[in-house]
């Protein structure tokens, strides 16, 4: 999810009360827990955007600031756009990880001073156009993008409309691909397949099944310990190569991704934030999480809690 998302093309709605976010939860509304003493700590509202690997981050954060810190967390579901907006109203306290956003940075960081940077994940993010393993073996030019137009007939399906699909997951992802697809002069049509769920579906019944599909795929990602996707080669990122949107004819960029949190939760001296600001992991830990909730079927809560008991150095030292 490089969530710098260019295609916001519906842009953002004033946040309240009232708003809904596309994954059907409302601004206002949350679930939460917390244990009985609240402490110094009180309420903490943690936005939680639509993929596992951010779930996972949120479920272990959630977790210690509740058994460790006693406090009330509040979870929302909201997409990203949306869950910046909440900086300023006070019904969003962190986002914890963001993928770029450049221009969210600008307006709510720079400009509204609503936000503040509270440092990197320890994350490392990939975005990029990724096929199954079959395929890349029986066709190892497939991943050089200059050949993909030489199959762009295999990949075509009833919703591409004659052109090869390209498959991207949600559509608040952040994704250059329609820009990519059309500057690249490739003969192919972005598709939506709605959610990560979908994607990773379609992606493992290609490898089974032997089918053509390329999409749009990240890491951190458990998924990848089971199906290790292939990623295609686009033109080289350079700084500033995806400068204009429309213009954008190179790959995306490696992310450190990074926690953001509102300014006043920042000045609050809410030992919670002191918790997002030294949350700090590795790809391999948050895929585990991921891997539990996604693939063990865990709830977020035994995830959590089952990492952090194998895992408790490292959460002391975030409570330092």
């Amino acid at each position: 999810m490089a969530r710098h998302w260019r295609a916001g093309a519906a842009g953002l709605a004033v946040l309240g009360l009232t708003l809904t976010a596309c994954s059907g939860a409302k601004v206002g509304e949350s679930s939460s827990a917390g244990s009985k003493n609240s402490g110094k700590c009180g309420t903490f509202n943690l936005a939680v955007n639509p993929w596992v690997g951010y779930e996972a981050d949120a479920a272990v954060v959630a977790y210690v600031a509740q058994h460790d810190l006693g406090c009330t967390v509040n979870k929302k579901d909201l997409k990203e756009e949306i869950a910046w907006q909440g900086f300023g109203t006070g019904e969003v306290d962190a986002v914890l990880e963001n993928w770029g956003h450049d221009d969210l940075k600008k307006k709510y960081i720079t400009e509204q001073k609503t936000a503040v940077d509270a440092g990197s994940t320890g994350n490392q993010g990939v975005i990029g156009w990724f096929v199954p393993p079959w395929l890349a073996k029986a066709h190892p030019d497939i991943t050089d993008w200059k050949n993909l137009n030489k199959y762009a007939a295999h990949f075509k399906t009833s919703e591409s409309g004659g052109k090869g699909q390209l498959l991207d997951g949600d559509p608040s992802y952040v994704t250059n691909d329609a820009a990519l697809v059309k500057n690249l002069k490739l003969n192919f049509k972005v598709v939506y397949a709605g959610s990560e769920t979908a994607l990773i579906q379609a992606y493992r019944t290609a490898e089974k099944n032997k089918q053509w599909v390329i999409g749009y795929f990240y890491e951190p990602q458990w998924f990848m310990s089971e199906v290790p996707l292939v990623k295609v080669n686009l033109p080289k990122y350079t700084a500033g190569c995806d400068a204009d949107a429309a213009k954008i004819a190179c790959d995306y960029p490696l992310y450190d991704l990074d926690k953001i949190v509102s300014t006043r939760f920042a000045q609050s001296g809410s030992p919670a934030y002191r918790l997002v600001k030294k949350f700090h992991w590795t790809n391999e830990d948050q895929n585990t999480v991921a891997r539990y909730i996604a693939q063990d079927k865990m709830s977020p809560d035994a995830a959590a809690k089952k990492w952090v008991e194998a895992n408790r150095d490292k959460v002391e030292a975030w409570l330092k």
